[in-house]
């Protein structure tokens, strides 16, 4: 759980440091961004780092769980979606909204390391 944890910080630390362009979130191409949501996530560089680690966490954890709780995961991530694009542009909405999702995604890692997908 630590080491996995340690991996995603580092990731994104080095996409940061890197100078990770904001004309590439990490879950979308901000080139073909049309709603409001993603311009917003787009043209902020604190959500589009949000947007970074979210996209990590969620790819990282989706091969680690079995069929259904996976399933379970993309329904959760299409419904997260909807209420992000309910957000517009209000860039305190999409932050909660991400901050809502990555401890979402982290409570996934948590349960894993307690009970494990065996």
């Amino acid at each position: 759980m630590i080491s996995t944890t340690l991996r995603v910080t580092g990731l994104v630390a080095l996409l940061i440091a890197a100078g990770w362009q904001p004309a590439r979130a990490a879950s979308f191409d901000c080139s073909k961004a049309e709603a409001a949501d993603e311009k917003a996530v787009c043209a902020d560089r604190q959500l589009n780092d949000e947007d970074v680690e979210m996209a990590v966490l969620y790819t990282q954890l989706k091969p680690l769980l079995g069929m259904g709780a996976r399933g379970d995961m993309e329904d959760e991530q299409a419904a997260w979606l909807k209420r992000r694009a309910a957000c517009g542009a209000d860039r305190a909405c999409l932050g909660k909204a991400y901050q809502e999702r990555v401890q979402q995604l982290r409570g996934g890692f948590e349960a894993l390391a307690k009970h494990g997908p065996f």
